[in-house]
């Protein structure tokens, strides 16, 4: 079977996009992206659109029909990918499969939310309905299991309170390099503990922002992709996995089932492990997930991820550099973006082109999309076409 390759990706600025709508960014992102392959919108065969509560948060529906009229990507099939705050990494699943079954030869996917209209407490609300309904009726938010797990966390595993600390000082210091990251400004590990407590022991630094941004990847055949350019990467693993709805019923909390399975599949059709990843960006929505997906991708041993950032290894400058973008802490996190916009930093630092943050010469990224609070996960893992 021919791979699926990566040929084009692009990424709006995250952030405030005030008097711009959801239809805005994405042909915003949609256009860059086909200028940047150098691909025609009449070629594109599938056209999918990652968006997580268009519906919700703008009261507007049918965002890949407009989509395609507005880049004139007729008569391309479109479809709307909906996985929650997982919903950019399964647009990448869903372009996968498309290209891989050979449905579509070019797939265009973008992914986009318009969220900064809506005060934190109507966005909170809107993202607290994927949770379960009894949990939901009772208040509960993801900033609430976020603040219980990082609790539990800590004390179990006798994890200082200042390692979840120098995640956000990590990701900050990122994000001054990312030109497209919504907040680049660095924090000091002092202005991070001293913030305002949001769900002890978490703190407003330990939390994403509320966003507005898109960004786009086109998938192709690697045959095609050959003829078009010799800058391409290959998807050379994907794969989703869900855990419980109910939080509470899971085993143990700090697992998150989603990461393990779907990271153990995307490594077996990758024919790749855990030590073959450069780096990788992972879904830091709150700073305790850094630590859980550290370890449910197997990069550490239960109970042992905080030590990697106390050891400085998830450095841009350590052995297995995290969130070079910023991640969703710094760069933003526009719900049906974030897991496109993770693959396009993976895109850009294999071909070398992600500026003043680039790696010296990565051969294989990993990214991890997680939605709710790990209910739906997406690992994909992406290549330069002659990685070893």
């Amino acid at each position: 079977m021919d791979r699926v390759a990566i040929v084009g990706a692009s990424m709006t600025p995250f952030g405030d996009r005030e008097g711009e709508w959801l239809r805005d960014l994405l042909a915003e992102a949609g256009a860059a992206c086909l200028d940047d392959a150098g691909v025609a919108a009449d070629a594109v065969d599938h056209l999918y659109v990652s968006n997580m509560a268009s519906g919700e948060l703008e009261g507007q529906t049918g965002a890949p029909n407009m989509l395609a009229h507005d880049l004139a990507a007729q008569p391309a099939y479109t479809a709307r990918i909906d996985q929650t705050s997982s919903s950019g990494g399964a647009g990448i699943y869903a372009a996968w499969q498309s290209v891989a079954s050979e449905a579509s030869e070019m797939t265009l996917l973008v992914g986009g939310e318009k969220m900064t209209h809506k005060t934190t407490g109507e966005a909170t609300d809107v993202i607290a309905s994927l949770t379960h309904p009894v949990e939901y009726k009772h208040g509960v938010t993801l900033p609430s299991f976020a603040g219980l797990t990082a609790r539990l966390y800590l004390d179990e595993y006798d994890a200082p309170r200042e390692s979840l600390g120098k995640v956000a000082v990590k990701n900050h210091r990122n994000g001054v390099d990312n030109p497209k990251a919504q907040f680049r400004k660095a924090v000091d590990l002092d202005t991070v503990l001293d913030s305002p407590i949001v769900a002890d022991p978490l703190r407003l630094y330990d939390f994403c922002p509320i966003t507005d941004g898109s960004a786009a990847l086109l998938f192709c055949p690697e045959s095609v992709a050959r003829e078009i350019t010799d800058e391409y990467v290959v998807v050379s693993g994907v794969a989703g996995a869900t855990d419980t709805h109910v939080v509470h019923e899971r085993a143990d909390p700090t697992t998150m089932r989603g990461v393990v399975e779907s990271s153990d599949q995307a490594y077996e059709m990758a024919d790749r492990s855990p030590e073959d990843v450069d780096f990788a960006e992972l879904h830091d929505m709150f700073t305790i997930l850094e630590f859980l997906q550290f370890e449910d991708l197997g990069f550490a041993e239960k109970g042992e991820g905080w030590k990697a950032i106390e050891e400085g290894r998830t450095e841009r400058d350590g052995d297995l550099p995290i969130n070079t973008s910023g991640g969703l802490k710094s760069k933003g996190h526009p719900l049906g973006a974030s897991g496109v916009a993770q693959a396009v930093e993976v895109y850009e630092q294999l071909l070398g082109e992600a500026g003043d943050r680039q790696l010296d010469d990565p051969e294989v990224g990993l990214a991890c999309n997680v939605g709710g609070f790990g209910n739906c996960v997406t690992t994909t893992i992406l290549e330069t076409p002659e990685a070893e």
